[in-house]
């Protein structure tokens, strides 16, 4: 019989389970339905679990169970390999702490500059969270106590050896109270010898948890990011300059946010379009095309305008919004990433929605990754995103008789351009609708304008 999945079931007190709910966490995922009921017992844990399967909660709830909010001491110190899972692990934990009254949480990392770190320390913090070198730094300096800790827990164990964390490792344990006075919680991905030497050593009596892989991460690489309502519109542009993908579908739960961000967007000089009911169908038709031909960086849709849009090779899909519902979510996700290709997602979360990402956490069975708004940086110079297509719309179609093979003609053998300049060429009833690079397009439109296609004189115009 499979353990029981519903968080309800856990000795967990009545406003941690309603938080639980609040932020959507419903059931558990299987390594918290194997882990949560032994680490809540105070057991010592070794638990086999990849990132995103869900092990943030499976350690952070016991670690506040164990804690005592009137006492102003570091009672919980969680060690991480690099400083992004720390700062994840930070989030997460403050989100699942937001039942309990006024939890400090810390993050202590290399990269960042020590005095600011100090004050902090000075002003007190329930939970520590950090990479084992800086916080060996703070040991040293005497600007961080671990006398009171309750729990350790050891994130990523064999990333953290991996690295060359054994040294600090032992020199932070020495500062810890013994293992029969603590609780010592180690997450694993895998479980080498080195990894089994640490638990015997800083482990009692450690119950191994180890669960069976059970699908194989995606192709998808899903990145959340915290934003405020206000920075929300900004932000997709922060991200799309920094990741620069040539294509990206950015969807938006209403018109109206539609319209927002696409004069957003335009204003910072990036090619964007919107998609939504209120187009008529040659409004919708051009649009698609442009976004089809790669002339165009960001398409901006709601979720009804997109129904049955299929583009290949489509490298982001940005949630402006989260959606209410988390399989619209997966369908929105599964734009990218197709026929074996790389994809990214993007979501942008304010706090109204935490509801929202966790439903989604529930569906996928694994927990969300959270990133800095801070590590957007312009990756192009200054230089907006361009798409690398311009499309140019031939008034003449099939009922001109024209066909593809005209038109390349007239840009190859007339004009004089090289056929690795010429993209998608879509002929329709009445209009023909050409990609070339953005180099040659004031040639080929020129070049078009004052020649033939199919023998007759035509009107062309770029979109």
């Amino acid at each position: 019989m499979s353990a029981p999945t519903d968080f309800s079931t856990l000795p967990l007190p009545a406003h941690v389970l309603a938080n639980l709910q609040a932020l959507g966490y419903e059931h558990m995922t299987p390594i918290q339905a194997a882990s949560l009921p032994l680490a809540l017992a105070g057991k010592d844990l070794i638990a086999q679990a990849k990132t995103g399967s869900g092990k943030t909660a499976a350690f952070s709830l016991p670690l506040l169970a164990n804690l005592n909010p009137r006492r102003f001491a570091v009672q919980a110190l969680v060690l991480c390999p690099t400083r992004e899972l720390a700062e994840q692990v930070t989030q997460e934990i403050r989100r699942l702490a937001r039942a309990e009254d006024n939890i400090k949480v810390l993050t202590l990392c290399g990269g960042a500059t020590m005095r600011p770190q100090v004050a902090s320390l000075e002003h007190g913090a329930h939970i520590v969270v950090g990479t084992p070198g800086r916080i060996l730094d703070h040991l040293e300096r005497g600007s961080l106590a671990l006398d009171a800790v309750s729990t350790w827990v050891l994130d990523e164990a064999d990333r953290m050896l991996d690295m060359g964390f054994a040294d600090d490792i032992a020199a932070v344990a020495k500062h810890l109270p013994p293992p029969a006075k603590r609780q010592t919680l180690l997450f694993s991905a895998t479980y080498p010898d080195n990894v089994a030497q640490l638990a015997a050593r800083y482990q009692r009596e450690p119950v191994t948890v180890a669960l069976k892989e059970q699908h194989s991460e995606q192709q998808i690489e899903q990145r959340f990011y915290e934003v405020s309502d206000e920075q929300r519109l900004h932000t997709v542009g922060l991200a799309l300059n920094h990741f620069r993908p040539e294509s990206a579908l950015a969807f938006c739960n209403t018109k109206q946010q539609c319209r927002d961000l696409v004069a957003v967007l335009q204003a910072q000089g990036i090619v964007a379009l919107e998609l939504h009911g209120d187009l008529d169908q040659r409004e919708r038709d051009q649009v698609l095309i442009r976004f089809a031909n790669r002339s165009c960086s960001v398409l901006v849709a709601t979720d009804v305008a997109a129904r049955g849009l299929d583009i290949a090779k489509l490298e982001a899909v940005i949630n402006v919004d989260i959606t209410p519902e988390a399989e619209v979510h997966v369908h929105r996700a599964g734009r990218t990433g197709r026929a074996g290709e790389q994809g990214l997602v993007l979501n942008l979360a304010s706090m109204d929605e935490m509801g929202r990402v966790g439903r989604i956490e529930q569906l996928l069975g694994r927990e969300s990754t959270w990133y800095p708004v801070a590590e957007l940086t312009d990756r192009g110079g200054g230089q907006p995103l361009r798409p690398p297509m311009v499309t140019l719309q031939i008034l003449g179609g099939r009922k001109e008789k024209i066909r593809r093979g005209d038109v390349l003609g007239a840009l190859t053998k007339d004009i004089g351009l090289e056929g690795s300049a010429i993209g998608k060429i879509e002929v329709n009833d009445f209009s023909t609708y050409v990609a070339v690079e953005p180099g040659v397009a004031e040639k080929a439109l020129r070049g078009l304008n004052a020649g033939k296609v199919k023998g007759r004189s035509v009107k062309v115009r770029r979109l």
